[in-house]
């Protein structure tokens, strides 16, 4: 719960400042600690693609952090994608 509401969490700070339109570059150039959940992020998404297995959350922060996609798109894209059962 902390890493998603406090205002102390690295990974909360990155996650607030692109929504706010900053880069990750950016973003990451200022902190001195390690927000885990960009790489965390990164290795994620290679896993799923190498099982080849459908994980679209992951999928859509992946592009939103390294692939410059606006959050706002990515949430868009989510919640608008086919339903099936999971």
């Amino acid at each position: 719960m902390t890493t998603c509401f406090s205002g102390l969490s690295r990974n909360h700070y990155v996650g607030e400042a692109i929504g706010k339109g900053r880069t990750l570059k950016s973003v990451i150039s200022r902190m001195k600690m390690v927000a885990e959940g960009v790489p965390t992020t990164r290795s994620v998404y290679r896993l799923a693609k190498k099982y080849d297995i459908e994980m679209p959350i992951a999928q859509e922060i992946h592009k939103v952090l390294f692939r410059n996609k606006s959050p706002r798109r990515a949430v868009g894209d989510l919640m608008t994608r086919r339903r099936k059962s999971e």
